[in-house]
């Protein structure tokens, strides 16, 4: 893809991981539309890098829809949909409460089922696009206290896999990045003000998804991993 004609909507678009690949898409030629829950740093995120900005939550499926539906009419198309929204929650096993288990994935699987659900209409009907769900290391493996969101992102990475299945006769690419720990200040407001050198960025993660999104149209990169190289 050139990014110049590059149309994306990126959800939990501002801030962190989400917000740097908006920056980097736009920065390359591309319009982008970001969505996210908190309406006073969504506004503010969309003026820095001049994206639209769609309040919403991936949570509920009327906004999923109008955020598709929004992001096709003020961009003038589309052709990009990451799914970067997601949400955390750590507990041993004795102590698993379900409701916080089920809202997480309603988040963070859910929710990307009912954008790619919208955005895959459109997708279809130009026989065009490409979807990019931002994973973690934790769809790769178990770790202590991580039940929740651990299974989420090896749900994450199965529906990838399925997608891939039905998509490509489409001529539709759907990408899985999976991050090591990136210092995003990832269940908080704000990145670390003094982050490690030697640990991964948000830009990392965002430099990935372009250099996945600008391959040629031939080709695409089913999935992708990026750790640090020497974090210690």
């Amino acid at each position: 893809m050139n990014l110049n004609e590059c149309k994306a909507i990126i959800t939990g678009g501002s801030k962190g991981i989400g917000f740097a690949v908006a920056k980097a898409v736009g920065a390359a030629g591309g319009q982008v539309a970001i969505t996210a829950r908190d309406a006073s740093m969504l506004q503010g995120a969309a003026r820095q890098i001049g994206a639209v900005a769609i309040l919403g939550d991936v949570r509920n499926q009327e906004d999923c829809r109008r955020a598709v539906e929004t992001a096709y009419e003020k961009l003038g198309g589309l052709n990009v949909l990451v799914n970067n929204a997601a949400s955390g929650y750590r507990s041993p096993l004795e102590s698993i409460e379900d409701e916080r288990f089920l809202d997480l994935l309603n988040t963070n699987v859910l929710g990307p089922v009912r954008m790619a659900r919208e955005a895959v209409r459109i997708f279809k009907r130009q026989e065009y696009g490409s979807i990019v769900n931002i994973s973690s290391t934790s769809g790769l493996r178990g770790s202590e206290n991580s039940s929740a969101y651990v299974a989420s992102k090896f749900a994450l990475r199965g529906m990838t896999q399925c997608w891939q299945a039905e998509l490509r006769r489409h001529n539709i690419r759907v990408i899985l990045v999976n991050p090591s720990e990136v210092q995003t200040g990832f269940g908080s407001k704000t990145a670390p003000s003094m982050p490690n050198p030697k640990k991964l960025l948000a830009e990392d993660i965002a430099h990935t998804v372009v250099a996945c999104l600008t391959l040629n149209d031939r080709g695409f990169v089913p999935e992708v991993t990026v750790y640090a190289t020497n974090p210690w």
